[in-house]
């Protein structure tokens, strides 16, 4: 966990996800991170969020980015693995 990097195993077909710098996409790209990732909620909400901000929200969601996606993995049923 040292490298900042957490892997995902969906336990119904053994894909993998990495949860890498999640921090630095979000800053890069906003929503549109939450939404490749497939956390529409936190996509729309981020979006709604930067329209009402004039974008300066941007500069806050990623600092919960990383949470936010294990939160999503770990709901979804998926399970950590050692990476």
């Amino acid at each position: 966990m040292a490298s900042g990097k957490i892997r995902f195993r969906n336990p119904a077909n053994g894909y993998e996800e990495d949860v890498t710098l999640a921090w630095l996409w979000c800053l890069l790209f906003g929503c549109l991170y939450f939404a490749i990732k497939g956390v529409w909620a936190h996509a729309l909400i981020s979006a709604v969020i930067a329209l009402f901000t004039l974008g300066l929200s941007w500069l806050v969601y990623p600092f919960f980015a990383r949470g936010i996606v294990e939160k999503h993995y770990l709901r979804m049923g998926w399970q950590r693995v050692a990476a």
